[in-house]
C-alpha cells in the first residue's frame, strides 16, 4: 500500500512596517546606517555574518535575512537563499554584506567571486544587486562606490 502523504512546503513573510515608515536606501552610507543596527553588535569584531536587505522599487527596505553567521576569517553562503527569500519578498533590488572581524575593508577574492555570483543569480530573476558592503564597526567598504559591481 502507497502513502500518499505529501510535505507541506510553507514559505512567509510578513511586512511589519507601514509603507510611509520603510527606511529607504540611496546611498552605501545609508545602507551601512541600517546595517549597523541589524549586525549583532556583540560578535560584529569577533565571527563573519552575512546578511542581505531586501528592497522594493521605491529603494525602501523589505526586510532583511541573516544568510549564515561563520568563523573568524569566512562565512559560508548558499546563494540559493538570498534567492528565496528576495523572492518571497517580492524584492527588486538587495544589498549584500558581511563583516570583516579583522577590521580588514579590502575585498578577498572569494569575496569578488562571490558578489559575481549573486548578481549572476539575481538577474535571471531581474532583481538587481546594488551593493555588496563589507562592514566593520567603525567604517565599510562598498563594491558599488569603488566600482566592482
Amino acid at each position: 500500500m502507497t502513502n500518499n502523504i505529501v510535505s507541506e512546503v510553507a514559505l512567509s513573510y510578513k511586512n511589519r512596517v507601514p509603507y510611509n515608515q520603510r527606511q529607504k536606501v540611496i546611498t552605501s552610507h545609508s545602507a551601512y546606517e541600517v546595517l549597523t543596527n541589524i549586525f549583532p553588535a556583540d560578535t560584529i569584531d569577533y565571527r563573519e555574518t552575512f546578511i542581505v536587505l531586501y528592497l522594493n522599487k521605491a529603494s525602501q527596505v523589505l526586510g532583511y535575512s541573516i544568510i549564515s553567521e561563520g568563523g573568524t576569517a569566512s562565512v559560508s553562503v548558499d546563494v540559493k537563499l538570498i534567492i528565496q527569500a528576495a523572492l518571497l519578498a517580492n524584492a527588486s533590488a538587495i544589498i549584500i554584506a558581511h563583516n570583516h572581524p579583522s577590521g580588514n575593508l579590502r575585498p578577498s577574492i572569494e569575496d569578488n567571486r562571490l558578489t559575481k555570483r549573486v548578481a549572476e543569480a539575481a538577474k535571471l530573476f531581474d532583481i538587481a544587486v546594488l551593493d555588496h558592503l563589507i562592514v566593520t564597526s567603525e567604517s565599510f567598504y562598498s563594491f558599488s562606490d569603488n566600482g566592482d559591481i
